[in-house]
């Protein structure tokens, strides 16, 4: 079977997710600094940012990771098979359902010890109570986030990737017309009851938390609603029904425990960052979100559109016995990936500083606050490219039904990381938790690496991969010295208000034309390929 069309097409899917996925993420970038301009660093703040994340974590836990990781595969041969698809997914849907009801119905009685578990520093002051009162109204998120991750897995099986990757557009389309209703006064009478609020002058952004927290909820359903018709239109018309414990369902959860421990174990990481945070400086944790969000527009983009691709593809290969076509797509997803998430990670090292200057001081963000989260930034940088090496090479795991591996190699990643964390912050404080994110990354990477040693050739990359990798290094770290240049010649008019912005286009834009001039004359890539590629899209 010749490997050439496939791969294109995987790149094309690719392209429709990344692009989806960067207008979130650049909307994303919109609701932050509103949220940073209105809302600072205070407690109000840091006590959204953990009631927010409480949600994500269990989404990412259940669905996006543990469940849709068996669910997809299950469901991929089950189209290509004699067996029932539909009767599948909606088991599956109704099942979910049922345990993420059951789970919210707990937290709600639970809140106070899932709040310490995020962040125990914020034990005896007033973020506890605006974090348990908010983590009590977000947490509803998870139940319509959850079921749209497994209606996107269906969409993605099919190949129909755009509903999917629009719908967390939804998200901050709501938050941001939310966050503007409120500074116009539309929703002003908005608010929690916490003890002391009135008296407290750093809670004047209290309105707006209330607000924002309501609004995750509300486009929870908006974005299960929009896959939900999607996949109606696809044929698979999905309504709840009893759970039933079918042989399939067995399986499902046989597969699924493995990847919900690995996923819980990705989660402790993020804890272990957040715990260190929240004993460090008041907004360490605020820092760590808005670094984590600058750093998540590439990883967001490349990663996370390769792993939504690769794995229904690469699951089709292997049944197929497509070893020279999977071997040629994962090459090729690898490459895109590198050449993409490379210079983005050189850029977040060398120049972080005008990058949060400019997208987020402001209001009540300040100089101070700039300077912390660029060192977290930075931090977070130098492991980007691992986190996307990792959903390019998780997918060789799971397309075979394999999630025990890579369950094992997330527990020493864990270890790496509690270790790291805690032991740099008490040296170099809360930026010792992103350090430890990067070095739990590239261990993880390593392992799967290793692991797929035994494979065979579809698990292996290609001599184009081989010979390309290094010239993309190069290529990077030549822009990243025109970047540091730039900089400073572009340091004034970075320090100018309204010229700014001016000065941040220019160093981008000169930044992503060098690496690209750079990278087609060392031959990393071709920029027609790219262009073939939009063209399928």
């Amino acid at each position: 079977m010749s490997p050439g069309p496939r791969p294109i097409r995987l790149i094309a899917g690719f392209i429709t997710v990344g692009g989806w996925t960067l207008g979130s993420r650049v909307l994303g970038f919109v609701r932050d600094i509103l949220i940073a301009a209105f809302m600072g660093v205070g407690p109000v703040s840091e006590a959204f940012f953990v009631a927010f994340a409480l949600p994500n974590l269990f989404r990412r836990f259940f669905a996006e990771g543990a469940f849709n990781t068996a669910f997809v595969p299950m469901f991929s041969k089950k189209l290509e098979g004699e067996e029932d698809p539909k009767r599948f997914a909606r088991d599956a849907f109704s099942l979910l359902a049922t345990v993420l009801i059951a789970l919210t119905l707990i937290a709600q009685v639970a809140m106070p010890w899932f709040v310490l578990g995020m962040a125990s520093g914020f034990a005896g002051d007033v973020r506890f109570d605006l974090a348990v009162d908010f983590g009590r109204i977000a947490f509803g998120y998870i139940i319509f986030i959850s079921l749209a991750a497994l209606l996107s897995g269906l969409l993605n099986s099919t190949g129909r990737f755009a509903a999917a990757a629009a719908a967390p557009i939804l998200l901050n389309v709501i938050l941001i017309g939310l966050l503007l209703a409120t500074d116009q006064g539309w929703l002003s009478g908005v608010t929690v009851d916490v003890e002391g609020a009135g008296q407290d002058a750093e809670l004047i952004g209290l309105n707006y938390g209330t607000v924002l927290v309501w609004g995750i909820l509300f486009a929870g359903v908006a974005q299960m609603a929009l896959v939900w018709v999607a996949a109606a239109r696809a044929g698979y018309r999905l309504l709840p029904h009893w759970p039933r414990l079918t042989p399939d369902m067995k399986k499902l959860a046989v597969i699924m425990l493995p990847a919900m421990l690995a996923g819980g174990v990705v989660q402790i990481n993020l804890l272990v960052g957040r715990q260190v945070a929240s004993f460090s400086a008041e907004g360490a944790i605020s820092w760590l979100s808005f670094a984590d969000r600058l750093y998540q527009l590439p990883l967001g983009v490349v990663a996370i559109a390769i792993g939504i691709v690769l794995l229904p593809d690469l699951s089709r290969r292997l049944r197929a016995g497509d070893a020279e076509g999977g071997r040629h797509a994962l090459s090729r997803a690898g490459e895109i990936c590198l050449a993409l998430t490379v210079p983005a990670a050189v850029a977040l090292v060398v120049v972080p500083v005008p990058l949060v200057s400019v997208l987020f001081e402001r209001g009540a963000f300040e100089a101070d606050d700039t300077a912390a989260t660029a060192l977290a930034l930075a931090a977070y940088g130098l492991g980007l490219p691992a986190f996307v090496l990792q959903k390019v090479l998780q997918p060789l795991y799971f397309a075979r039904e394999d999630t025990r591996t890579p369950f094992r190699y997330a527990l020493v990643a864990m270890v790496v990381n509690a270790v790291a964390a805690v032991g740099l912050a008490m040296v170099i404080g809360f930026v010792g938790a992103a350090l430890g994110t990067t070095l739990a990354a590239w261990a993880m990477v390593w392992l799967l690496l290793r692991g797929k040693n035994g494979m065979g050739d579809v698990a292996r990359f290609d001599d184009r991969f081989r010979a390309r990798m290094p010239r993309i290094v190069v290529a990077s770290l030549l822009m990243g010295v025109a970047l540091w240049i730039a900089a400073l010649v572009l340091g004034p008019l970075l320090g100018t208000p309204g010229w700014r912005y001016i000065g941040l286009a220019i160093l981008v834009i000169g930044g992503v034309v060098i690496y690209f001039a750079i990278g087609q004359w060392l031959g990393a890539f071709r920029l027609a390929e790219f262009r073939t590629a939009l063209r399928r899209s």
